[in-house]
């Protein structure tokens, strides 16, 4: 399985695609939303890991981005900002499904990832 992370705080998501690698997946990782968004129209991923604020372009931007390029991309969505009441407000026209609060627990973004692949797909 491939995983594409994308995060500002480089030293969270270079840990959290260290940790990732170490458990068996593929994962690249990006600070920057163009350099990620770049790399999925080059790249087949199986999800991706957004952070929701990024300067210029966040994470729900960058999900109707890359689901124009790669429509069966699955997502997970980080912030260390808000509530899930506030994220779910927000992105209830994004879709999303699975949303994490930082920092970060390694065993539940395994368990995210695994619901995410593993569910049918959502109708769009």
């Amino acid at each position: 399985m491939r995983i594409l992370l994308v995060d500002d705080e480089v030293e969270l998501v270079s840990t959290l695609a260290e940790r990732l690698t170490l458990r068996g997946y593929e994962v690249d990782w990006f600070a920057a939303p163009q350099e990620a968004l770049e790399a999925v129209r080059n790249t087949p991923y199986d999800i991706a890991i957004l952070d929701v604020k990024i300067p210029k372009m966040g994470g729900l931007e960058m999900k109707k981005k890359m689901e124009r390029i790669q429509p069966n991309l699955r997502f997970i969505f980080m912030t260390g900002h808000g509530s899930l009441e506030d994220f779910e407000a927000g992105s209830s026209e994004a879709g999303a499904e699975f949303y994490l609060v930082k920092p970060v627990n390694i065993e539940v973004l395994m368990e995210k990832i695994h619901q995410a692949t593993t569910k049918e797909a959502a109708p769009r």
